[in-house]
Formats: C-alpha cells, sequence, structure tokens
C-alpha cells in the first residue's frame, strides 16, 4: 500500500511539474507566435476553439457522466470567469507586455484566491497571510511601475501587464465561485462543457478577424508555436493539473506556480526576447516571497481541527 501511496505521490508531482513547466514555456513561444504572424485575438480564438476539439475527442475515451442541464448552464459562467476573461486577458495582455512580466504575475493567482476565499467562502485571513498579499501586491506593483516607465516590448508594458494581472483574478474568482461544480466531474467532462460555451460565446465576435489572420502566408515555425500552445500549454496542461490536484494537497500544488516564471525567464533570455533587469528580480523575490506565505498560512480546515483536538 506504501508503495502505491509513494508511486501516485510521484506521478502527481511530476504531472504538476509538467503542466507549470508547459505553461511557463508557453509565455515566450506564444510571445514569439505573435511577432510572427499572429495576434492575441487569433491566439485565444485557436487555444478556445483547438482545446474544444480536442476534449471532445479525449471525452469519447472517458467514462461518461451524466450532466443535468442545470449544471451545463453553470458551466457557462465557469466559462466566461475560467476560460473567456482568463485566456483573453492573458495571451492579449501577453502580445503586449514580455513573456517575463506575464508570467511573474501569473504567480499573484494564490493571493487573489486568498482574499476572495475571505470574501465568499469566509476563509479566515491570517497575519501570515496579510504580509504574504503586502508583499505579493508590492513585487506586483513594482513591475507595473518599472514597466510604466520602459513602455518596451523586451521589458513590459504597463496595459499588458494589468490585462495578465486581470486574468488572474479572474481565474482566482472562478475557481472561489464554482469550486462546488467543478468537484463533481472529471477533467473530461468539465472542460468540454467549459470549452465549448466559451467557443460559442468567442466565435461569433472572432471568426471574421481570425479568417483574415490566418489566410496570410506564416512561417512553419509560428504554426508549430501555435500547436505546442494549443496541444501542450492549453490541453495537456489542463490534464496534468487536474492528476496532480487528485493526490496533493492545495498548498503543495500552489508551490508550483514558482515554476512558471523560472522557465520562462530562462527561455526567454535564450530566445532573445526578454530582458532580467534587477527590478525584476527583486519583484520576483516580493511575489514568491508572498505566495509561499500565503499558501503556507493555515486555513479554516487547519484551524477547525486544531480546535477538535484541544
Amino acid at each position: 500500500m506504501g508503495k502505491k501511496s509513494n508511486h501516485q505521490a510521484l506521478i502527481a508531482h511530476l504531472s504538476m511539474f509538467g503542466a507549470c513547466a508547459g505553461w511557463g514555456l508557453m509565455a515566450p513561444v506564444g510571445k514569439d507566435a505573435m511577432t510572427h504572424g499572429f495576434d492575441g485575438i487569433t491566439m485565444v480564438t485557436f487555444r478556445v476553439v483547438g482545446a474544444c476539439l480536442l476534449f471532445w475527442i479525449a471525452s469519447a475515451f472517458a467514462p461518461k457522466e451524466h450532466v443535468p442541464w442545470k449544471d451545463k448552464l453553470m458551466f457557462i459562467g465557469a466559462a466566461i470567469f475560467g476560460l473567456l476573461c482568463n485566456q483573453c486577458c492573458y495571451t492579449i495582455g501577453l502580445s503586449i507586455t514580455s513573456p517575463i512580466n506575464a508570467s511573474i504575475v501569473t504567480t499573484s493567482m494564490p493571493i487573489f484566491a486568498m482574499l476572495l476565499a475571505a470574501l465568499i467562502l469566509k476563509e479566515p485571513i491570517t497575519g501570515k497571510k496579510a504580509l504574504g498579499v503586502m508583499m505579493g501586491c508590492s513585487g506586483a506593483l513594482m513591475l507595473i511601475l518599472t514597466s510604466a516607465v520602459h513602455a518596451d516590448g523586451k521589458v513590459g508594458d504597463i496595459r499588458g501587464d494589468l490585462l495578465c494581472l486581470f486574468a488572474q483574478f479572474s481565474f482566482a474568482l472562478y475557481l472561489s465561485l464554482f469550486n462546488p461544480l467543478i468537484r463533481r466531474y472529471n477533467v473530461f467532462t468539465i472542460n468540454k462543457y467549459m470549452f465549448s460555451w466559451a467557443a460559442l460565446m468567442l466565435l461569433p465576435f472572432t471568426f471574421g478577424h481570425v479568417s483574415q489572420v490566418v489566410a496570410r502566408p506564416m512561417p512553419a515555425t509560428t504554426w508549430w508555436e501555435v500547436v505546442y500552445v494549443v496541444g501542450i500549454g492549453t490541453f495537456l496542461g489542463y490534464i496534468l493539473t487536474m492528476i496532480g490536484q487528485r493526490t496533493l494537497r492545495p498548498t503543495v500544488v500552489s508551490v508550483y506556480n514558482y515554476v512558471q516564471p523560472v522557465v520562462s525567464v530562462a527561455a526567454s533570455l535564450v530566445m532573445g526576447i526578454g530582458i532580467l533587469k534587477p527590478t525584476h528580480a527583486l519583484a520576483v523575490l516580493l511575489v514568491f516571497s508572498g505566495v509561499w506565505l500565503v499558501t503556507k498560512s493555515k486555513s479554516k480546515r487547519d484551524m477547525e481541527i486544531e480546535k477538535m483536538r484541544k
């Protein structure tokens, strides 16, 4: 039994590392594609529609689940906050700012999750959590102010940073509002409905523009980068995350967020599409420290268990 448990834990850790490493690499890869033919709106459309098709194909081989119409309609709200607002703001923000900034900003999501959990789920805000929020916000503010001064594609752009920041807020809101819904079904059922609703809402507004973009001649490298963003960064990333979340505690899952900017920064520097400045390094330190404090602080459940033991 111990060996089986260790094996499951190893698979979960490898899954989370793979998902976050894939997302970290997606920032510079996606940025490169959006400087060689694609734009933010086209990339978002390909992510949503492409992943939708892949999840419907994969769901044909997964266990069938009955989803009542009430829940199918609730997936509309989940699609708006978990996919449309999240992916649109992040992808368009990435097309404007640097991949390094976009990846650093993604680490703020647990901080938003903590604040929204306090408001919606009545999770307590401890001193450690409050300090973590202050440090994380300081790092994000430093990053945004640096971008406002430089306004350079490699250093960053305040508009892109704010869009990426709002994307994290949107996803944290999705996790807080739709937590009971996403726990009821498997990853393929959840995502095939969410991506379907997102595609139906997005396509009427973007189809004409996307048709014009894809009609232009484009390098083969750009298309391979789009395949990576859709297949690895979106489809496989969502699957691996769910595998990790089934075994690992939420705090452990959150720690893997640190992998994203590390991979993104390294890849951006290698590809020559990002510049690491001293202020970036300090912002990373503040954001990471803030997120670490938030994820290490006690939850409502931890406090209730402690009271029962006394």
